[in-house]
């Protein structure tokens, strides 16, 4: 297999109009605001458009999908159909992708450029009803979203026929084929044309990943318009060192810090496990942040109503394992804290795109413990370059600071009242008012004879019993209590007649 790199261009020198789009498709772009391609668009469109199998490499946020959508909604027009027939609209080009969330993205894109048009497309992931899902694929899509094991579900259930799929595509290619997808993965590519175009983009490939990718493509086209495995420049990362149980302490440190410097409140903030996230979650509301958790165990209506209401500002902190780190491109993000280090380099490199998207500016915040240094290392060593070590001014993580200066405040409080009271006659007369002991009258009897009268019994009183004598009786009343009679059937005496 012969493997061609396409050479750098200057994307400063292309435009949208130079790849020859249909005008339906560069009205779309026109609306969704796309004035120049970026560099992976300005280098993939080209080639795609030629049907040549790709290996795109590029920086998350530099509009990988465009990249890749664009072509293929232009050599899908000449066979749209406006025919409500299904058999006039078979499934033509299929997109993979790793995440529910990034399938939804994926599509969303798809349907917004492809709106103009006469093509359909639609979407289908698990954690959701299957049914809406089967009537789109019954009436006919051209374009197809999925996740690998839904779409299999739908194989199996025959509401779907990949028979004439003549464009592959699969994004964020080293989750596809380095996590368990491989076998799904597999039995879907077994059943697609031998003759078709395959594109694999991503922001990372290992040479392992590269190497299996290869038995996918066909003299494929690399294009890596930055060094691979790099991080986005306008991301300022940084990492911070605590003690082992200050990392929650430590991560609301930097929300309120960040929230004290006028920066916005929003954050992601990314967990390796998913008791983890739910407790990080769990502990910033106490704290007064509002925060939702996501991840795997999440049905798939609570992470899409978790993930609405942090794009419209009601959760401030979305607590989330890597299920976010592809796939969510949320605009202006302006922080990302990993509050745990990813066990996998390549997934930091996931993370911390989702900060810095479209040419904005983003932070990149990283806490580890002593015993996390050669999980660091593999991240310095895979973005070949050294993430800068921070200091957390003002950091009290068991609370004694804070405790200390309220203790102070009171103090001063108290201070002040007293300095006020000394200071004038009212003062005074508030301590006259409130010292209760020195300004209790003295005891003074009453003048009604009947309360100096002596104590005298009651007649009934002085006749009763001493109250010894009765209980005393009453004791001996019980002791000498004669016995019940017990049947003779339980081994009491036959009764006399």
């Amino acid at each position: 297999m012969t493997t061609t790199t396409l050479p750098d261009q200057n994307a400063a020198e292309q435009t949208f109009e130079s790849f020859g789009l249909d005008a339906r498709i560069l009205r779309a772009l026109s609306e969704q605001g796309y004035t120049k391609p970026t560099p992976i668009q300005a280098q993939a469109i080209p080639v795609v458009l030629l049907g040549k199998d790709v290996m795109g490499a590029a920086q998350t946020g530099t509009g990988k999908t465009a990249g890749f959508a664009l072509p293929i909604i232009q050599r899908l027009l000449p066979m749209a159909s406006a025919s409500a027939s299904p058999a006039r609209h078979p499934v033509r080009a299929l997109m993979l992708t790793p995440t529910r969330e990034l399938a939804d993205q994926v599509y969303d894109n798809v349907a917004r450029y492809a709106k103009h048009t006469d093509l359909r497309s639609t979407v289908v992931f698990g954690g959701v009803d299957m049914n809406p899902q089967t009537d789109a694929l019954r009436r006919g899509v051209e374009i197809l979203v999925a996740t690998p094991g839904r779409l299999l579900d739908h194989v199996q259930q025959k509401s779907v026929n990949l028979s004439q799929v003549q464009m592959l595509v699969l994004d964020e290619a080293d989750r596809m084929l380095d996590m368990g997808f491989l076998p799904d993965l597999q039995r879907i590519i077994n059943l697609l044309p031998a003759q078709r175009q395959t594109l694999l983009f991503s922001a990372t490939f290992s040479p392992e990943i590269k190497r299996l990718a290869a038995s996918y493509l066909k003299q494929p086209v690399t294009i890596e318009v930055a060094r691979s495995n790099s991080t986005n420049e306008n991301v300022r990362q940084m990492v911070y060192q605590v003690e082992d149980g200050q990392k929650q302490a430590a991560v609301v440190h930097l929300l309120r810090q960040r929230a004290e410097q006028g920066l916005s409140k929003q954050c992601i903030v990314f967990v390796n496990s998913k008791i983890g996230c739910s407790r990080l979650a769990r502990h910033l509301e106490r704290e007064g942040i509002n925060a939702a958790a996501i991840h795997g165990d999440k049905t798939q209506t609570e992470r899409m109503q978790t993930l609405e209401g942090f794009k419209n500002g009601t959760i401030d902190a979305l607590v989330a394992t890597d299920v976010a780190a592809r796939g969510l491109d949320i605009a202006d993000m302006p922080c990302v804290i990993n509050f745990d280090l990813p066990f996998s380099a390549e997934d930091y490199v996931h993370r911390i795109g989702r900060t810095g998207r479209a040419g904005a500016s983003g932070d990149a915040l990283s806490i580890f413990v002593p015993g996390d240094e050669r999980l660091l290392t593999d991240i310095e060593k895979l973005i070949k370059r050294s993430v800068p070590r921070g200091t957390l001014e003002g950091f009290d993580p068991t609370g004694e600071k804070a405790r200390q200066e309220d203790s102070d405040r009171r103090r001063q409080r108290t201070d002040v009242r007293r300095a006020r009271g000394n200071g004038d006659g009212e003062g005074e007369d508030r301590r006259r008012r409130h010292d209760h002991g020195g300004s209790r009258s003295a005891f003074r009897p009453s003048d009604d004879p009947f309360f100096s009268r002596p104590y005298e019994p009651s007649p009934n009183s002085a006749s009763a019993k001493p109250a010894d004598e009765m209980i005393a009786a009453a004791l001996s009343r019980g002791r000498q209590a004669p016995k019940r009679p017990v049947a003779a059937l339980l081994g009491g005496a036959p009764r006399k007649s």
